[in-house]
């Protein structure tokens, strides 16, 4: 899209100027580092399309330390500038948020990949009691992307992949995870308390909205080819990689636990069955070999699994994610006692192997003992008596982590 540059006339322009409100419904927020070339025409779109849809309303311009004429072009035009330092898309948006003065905010970049003189979809689902309106651009949602709108990598890898996974981790319907126009209740969205500085402030958006339980709507949008004389801040491998850590990171589940429960019981079951005979396929024969894998996929899957218990019974502990009965219950169950139990159990199981395995050699004079049958009774001690502390440690660390703590740290720093 060719943007043709603002001069004094336009800048100065009466019809473009915003009245101050005291009260708005709508603030239109746009994020912004030196976006001269696009900013102006973004602020008058937003102004028509606060006209089209009769409300009161304000354009906020979040300015992220911009060097050009940004700043200026957004007062010259009645926008309220607020000055941001911390660097980042989602530090501005965060500052942005808070400064709003409307019940409802629309986030847009300001570099006219979005038409914000048709705003009506998401004032109609804010007015309609959603607490978060997305915009879709991906085909799945009914969006539309003009040609050059989007990089092809982006287009059929990045957002269709990530927000696949979102989706899956989060049970979410959301087609496009990554989109920049959105529509939400101010206070809702505060109430979230979004940290994240950078990029995936969009990916924590939507994670946080759906796990406390906020009602999302998604609505079709349009990427128009940006007008952009400069190269994009967005950077496809880094950013891309910090929507997924913050995903994986919010889904200890899909990261930990189902991993770990599946080479756990895969592993498990080929213990299982290779313990007392191998197994000929064809022309191969899995025998102790094989069993010593599967002995060390038991050890993986235990220790991941522990990893997945540790950070449920913190993250929904301190708030970090919604409670759940399961690990409440067994943070409170006792389970440095149960941790004890269960490792001293499998601790005498184990060493039944090994002095079934010290009786054999025994019986042959401490000679060479037949390869197979030696290790059928030295990889069990050895994996069981390995699983032994580490019940017993997991427990201890589950105990730890149900202690509840005083929240003024300040304890630790009374003198008498």
């Amino acid at each position: 899209m060719h943007v043709t540059a603002l001069n004094s006339t336009e800048l100065s322009h009466p019809d473009w100027i915003l009245k101050t409100v005291a009260e708005c419904e709508i603030t239109i927020l746009l994020p912004c580092l030196n976006e001269a070339a696009t900013l102006g025409p973004c602020i008058r779109e937003g102004l028509h399309g606060l006209q089209s849809v009769n409300v009161l309303g304000e354009i906020l311009v979040a300015d992220n330390g911009s060097t050009d004429e940004s700043k200026n072009i957004a007062r010259a035009l009645g926008a309220r500038v607020i000055e941001v330092h911390e660097k980042g898309y989602g530090s501005a948006l965060k500052s942005g948020i808070k400064a709003a003065k409307g019940k409802f905010i629309i986030i847009a970049d300001s570099d006219l990949s979005y038409d914000l003189t048709e705003l009506s979809r998401y004032v109609e689902g804010l007015q309609n009691g959603w607490d978060l309106v997305i915009g879709c651009r991906l085909p799945s949602g009914r969006g539309t992307i003009h040609p050059g709108a989007m990089p092809f990598l982006h287009r059929w890898v990045g957002n269709p992949v990530l927000s696949a996974l979102g989706r899956v981790f989060f049970n979410s319907n959301i087609h496009d995870f990554h989109c920049g126009i959105r529509a939400f209740q101010r206070d809702k969205i505060l109430g979230l308390n979004l940290t994240t500085p950078g990029m995936e402030f969009s990916s924590e958006m939507i994670v946080k909205a759906h796990l406390a339980g906020l009602s999302i709507s998604e609505v079709p949008a349009t990427l128009r080819k940006d007008g952009r004389t400069r190269s994009p801040h967005l950077r496809t491998w880094r950013d891309g990689w910090r929507h997924l850590r913050f995903m994986l990171l919010y889904a200890p589940n899909w990261l930990f636990l189902y991993p770990g429960l599946g080479i756990f019981l895969m592993s498990l079951s080929v213990f299982l069955f290779l313990l007392r005979d191998p197994l000929v396929v064809g022309n191969i024969k899995f025998d102790t070999n094989t069993l010593l894998a599967a002995g060390m996929g038991i050890l993986v899957g235990v220790q991941i699994i522990s990893l997945a218990t540790f950070i449920n019974v913190y993250t929904r502990g301190h708030g970090l994610l919604p409670p759940d009965s399961f690990y409440q219950k067994l943070a409170k169950s006792r389970p440095f006692e149960s941790g004890l139990a269960v490792g001293f159990s499998v601790g005498i199981l184990g060493t039944i192997y090994l002095v079934r395995a010290f009786l054999e050699w025994k019986a042959v004079g401490f000679g060479d003992l037949p390869y197979s049958q030696g290790l059928r009774l030295i990889i069990p001690s050895v994996v069981l008596i390995a699983l032994a502390p580490q019940a017993a440690f997991t427990g201890f660390v589950l105990a730890v982590l149900g202690i509840h703590t005083l929240p003024n740290e300040k304890v630790w720093n009374n003198k008498n």
